[in-house]
């Protein structure tokens, strides 16, 4: 090979060399890309704020408005959970939208039918039934109290009994009252009134008693209390004192007390044993573990700030664990009242570990990849190696220190072009000592073959001084 075709040849793999060192880092690139672009969506997802859609209605009621303040604070103060109320006409079509998943969270009253997979997460308030009878006003020449006609739940065997809320739970958890105290329910009439009835409710003569279904410090509750005694005389509080028997057969209801003088003027005079049903904050059981621990966390978090926007929210509570419901508690809510919640490395531990392997994998690719792609190159490197074998011989066999010069400049070009394939990562450092021991090897022929040269030039020299007579200088 001339130098000019050497040259030219060299000339011709330096242009492909870069074409392909391009190519290798568009693809590097790429690759780099694409693994930046999917951990981002990873650590996006991980960290993403919960979206949920809470069933809740009618508007204006003090549920709907304790949900759009609870949405309210989690938007102004929560970076983990976001609410978007849905509003209904009620509970039971909560429900409903809870059961055909077109909601993630729902606020159901307890005894009200729940979907198949409603699971509890808080109570969002408890409502104590009031049950109580009007004594009648006194008469006027007399300033003894009159006795009251009704004086027990038994008492209401054919009365007629007015119930404030339109709710037909109320009149079912009357009859529930009724049937367990000896009372014949299907001879007590019940008469439903609005919230807003109050005083057509204390006005009605054909009312015998009167409940209400609400938290003690309702406004309804006790203004209802305050109207009848106003119209119909001082209330007869009437005690259900099979509360604990109707919480063991109906676990939906609990057992309770009203505490003396939380009516106002200072009614009941002593405590009065009632029964509970509780409004509940439920969610779909296949909602994720996760996702329920963060809602619970928050609400409990912040419901002091929600209270401040609506006094209600502060009845707020967690679900008794120790307690048999019909309604078991989502593991979610579960898990963070234990104590038990997974921490991030139990909830995406196997996940990082795929990712682990992933990576792996794709680094291996990658390397393959680039080998495959730098195939030419290594085949370049074996036909460098062979070629300066190739040298070795000629250099053995040179006839003048013109040519052993050529073959080191070709040997210059080789070596200059193997780095080059080397700092591309196309030759290996297996590769590369092997180059080494031919260069080696090339480089003491070339020095032996100048030096056997040099020693013939100096024989012929001092050959053609010998001839003409000379002694030539020791």
């Amino acid at each position: 090979m001339s130098s000019s075709e050497s040259s030219s040849q060299t000339h011709s793999d330096a242009g492909r060399r870069a074409r392909r060192r391009s190519n290798s880092l568009l693809l590097v690139l790429a690759i780099g890309f694409l693994v930046f672009g999917a951990a981002t969506g990873a650590l996006y997802y991980a960290l993403r704020p919960y979206s949920l859609k809470i069933a809740v209605g009618p508007p204006g009621s003090d549920d709907y408005k304790v949900i759009q303040a609870m949405a309210d604070v989690f938007g102004s103060e929560s970076r983990t959970v976001r609410l978007s109320p849905i509003k209904t006409e009620g509970a039971v079509e909560s429900l409903a939208l809870l059961g055909a998943g077109k909601a993630d969270l729902a606020i159901g009253r307890a005894d009200l039918e729940m979907p198949a997979e409603a699971q509890t997460v808080a109570v969002l308030r408890k409502n104590f039934v009031v049950l109580w009878a009007p004594a009648g006003p006194a008469s006027k020449n007399s300033k003894t109290k009159r006795a009251p006609r009704i004086k027990e739940v038994a008492d209401l065997t054919a009365r007629h009994v007015g119930i404030i809320g339109r709710t037909p739970a109320n009149a079912a958890l009357l009859r529930v009252i009724l049937s367990a105290s000896g009372a014949e329910a299907d001879k007590v009439a019940v008469t439903h009134f609005g919230t807003d009835q109050i005083e057509e409710l204390a006005r009605d003569p054909s009312l015998d008693a009167f409940m209400a279904v609400g938290p003690l410090d309702s406004r309804i509750t006790s203004d209802a209390v305050a109207a009848t005694a106003r119209t119909r005389g001082e209330p007869k509080f009437l005690a259900v004192e099979t509360s604990e028997a109707i919480a063991l057969k109906h676990p939906r209801y609990e057992s309770e007390e009203i505490p003396p003088g939380v009516f106002d003027p200072a009614w009941p005079d002593d405590k009065v044993e009632t029964v509970s049903v509780s409004h509940l904050i439920v969610a779909r059981k296949s909602l994720s573990e996760t996702t329920v621990a963060a809602f619970f966390r928050q609400l409990f978090t912040v419901r002091q700030a929600i209270a401040r926007h609506v006094p209600g929210a502060a009845h707020i509570i967690k679900p008794d664990l120790e307690k048999d419901t019909e309604l078991p508690v989502h593991r979610g809510a579960a898990a963070v009242i234990d104590g038990n919640e997974r921490t991030f490395l139990d909830r995406y531990g196997d996940y990082f570990w795929f990712g682990l392997l992933l990576l792996s994998g794709i680094g291996s690719a990658v390397a393959w990849l680039r080998r495959y792609l730098n195939r030419d190159e290594r085949e370049d490197n074996t036909s460098h190696r062979k070629r300066i074998l190739a040298m070795v011989s000629s250099a053995r066999t040179a006839e003048s220190n013109q040519e052993l010069v050529a073959l080191q400049r070709e040997a210059d070009a080789i070596i200059r072009e193997t780095l080059e394939c080397y700092d591309d990562g196309a030759v290996e450092e297996e590769e590369l000592a092997a180059f080494g021991l031919v260069l080696e090897l090339l480089s003491s022929a070339i020095a032996e073959r100048r030096a056997a040269l040099q020693r013939v030039s100096f024989e012929t020299v001092r050959g053609a001084v010998a001839g003409q007579g000379v002694t030539p200088r020791g």
